[in-house]
């Protein structure tokens, strides 16, 4: 699997947040697919640092899929055997609900089964990973052998929340998530130095002065930026 275009900018851009990110999270997904042949896609969040990471099948892996799709009568095969959407039961899944139809009304193509999982790190839920998959039960009985990859927590895995792929638009707003908060912390800078403020005290003006101003702390972030700038010039 390959990252998507944003997820690589992100990355390139603003990390690494984490040593070697990007190939580790391809080497992942490459166990994953050891485990989980038709898995099309996976997205790390990362709650630390409010972005999400996603890779994606190839064009030729796609293709791979399709062909084995047709030589096995897979779902997709027989859907357009039928010429319907075929239904989703709770023998399929874990249990039938409300979201999982509206997942299944709003699927992307291609997506016919998803997995989510919690990542823990010392007891503490420090991000998620999203799989997905082109086939309906491609995850069953792979639940444990997925968390081991990700240190996640298989007993808390969420099947079928997310058939519209929703967090590969999520992934592609991490350029302009980590551009804001690089902004920020630069705005917290000048702060410090003009005012001579501790770092939590600068970040703590910064918060109530956006909110009192119903600005976002972004916006906020290049009026300090630019007013700092111009009193540079000013003096020069």
């Amino acid at each position: 699997m390959e990252p998507i275009p944003e997820t690589s900018e992100a990355v390139d851009e603003f990390g690494p947040f984490e040593p070697d990110l990007l190939e580790r999270l391809q080497d992942k997904a490459r166990h994953v697919r050891e485990l989980v042949p038709a898995c099309v896609g996976l997205s790390l969040a990362s709650r630390e640092h409010g972005v999400t990471f996603t890779v994606v099948a190839t064009d030729e892996e796609i293709a791979a899929l399709d062909g084995a799709q047709y030589l096995d009568s897979g779902p997709c095969v027989e859907s357009v055997k039928a010429e319907q959407v075929l239904e989703y039961t709770a023998d399929d899944f874990f249990q039938e609900s409300s979201w999982q139809l509206f997942a299944l009304s709003t699927a992307a193509a291609g997506i016919s089964s998803t997995l989510t999982l919690p990542i823990l790190k010392e007891a503490q839920v420090v991000g998620s990973v999203n799989l997905y998959a082109a086939s309906p039960q491609a995850f069953t009985g792979h639940h444990e052998g997925i968390a081991e990859i990700f240190h996640a927590w298989a007993p808390a895995a969420v099947a079928n929340a997310d058939l519209g792929f929703a967090t590969r638009g999520t992934a592609q707003q991490a350029p302009q998530i980590l551009r804001e908060v690089t902004r920020i912390k630069v705005a917290v800078g000048v702060l410090v130095e003009s005012q001579g403020l501790t770092l939590e005290a600068a970040e703590q003006q910064l918060s109530q002065a956006a909110r009192r101003a119903g600005v976002s702390e972004a916006a906020l972030a290049e009026r300090i930026i630019s007013g700092s700038a111009y009193a540079e010039r000013e003096e020069e």
